[in-house]
């Protein structure tokens, strides 16, 4: 069956998106159809404000409306320690878990040679840049536990480690292989307390 020109483009849309394939698309833009004109104006409008007013922080590249973020204007947060992240969804999963109370840095990649990605196209200058000035004590290397994960996280701790502070990597309670958006908040809590030296 043809699809009208425009409820065609908007499934071909929906099938940009991660984890949608054809079928889903053509499910969610008939969705869509359905739906009444208000919810549909909502939904544009959600996205637009997404796209108008979110942005990285200056601090620690997390997502945020404000900046400095929340996080990094929080004085209840301990400033000494800094939780070091591949991409900012990976701040909630660590956060959710109850298991620390420091400040994220959000590298926003992870070093991946085959896909060209090397430690100048991440956000390492700016974490040096707090250390230097923030007074860090510890930085916590929450990488994911895949390839890449580890090998920023090596090449992170042999940058880190003649600065003279506690570098610590998170224990191996997420399973090796997988992301940390997929961790529930218990084994997130059990891997912040088990972090070790590296």
């Amino acid at each position: 069956m043809a699809l009208p020109a425009s409820l065609q483009d908007l499934v071909d849309q929906f099938k940009t998106l991660p984890g949608v394939g054809a079928k889903s698309a053509q499910r969610l833009a008939f969705h869509i159809l359905r739906t009444p004109r208000e919810d549909a104006e909502r939904l544009c409008q959600a996205i637009r404000d997404v796209k108008d007013r979110v942005t990285y922080c200056t601090t620690c590249n997390n997502i945020t409306d404000i900046d400095p973020c929340l996080m990094c204007g929080d004085e209840g947060r301990d400033h000494r320690v800094i939780c070091v992240v591949e991409e900012p969804q990976n701040v909630n999963v660590v956060d959710r878990s109850g298991g620390f109370r420091g400040v994220f840095h959000v590298l926003m990649g992870a070093i991946s040679p085959l896909e060209g990605v090397g430690p100048d196209d991440l956000k390492i200058k700016g974490l040096l840049a707090r250390i230097g000035v923030d007074g860090v004590d510890e930085v916590i290397l929450a990488t994911n536990p895949n390839v890449e994960g580890e090998a920023t996280a090596i090449y992170l701790a042999r940058l880190l480690k003649p600065l003279g502070i506690r570098v610590t990597r998170i224990a191996t309670g997420i399973p090796v292989g997988s992301d940390l958006d997929y961790a529930d908040d218990l084994t997130v809590g059990k891997a912040m307390d088990g972090r070790r030296e590296v």
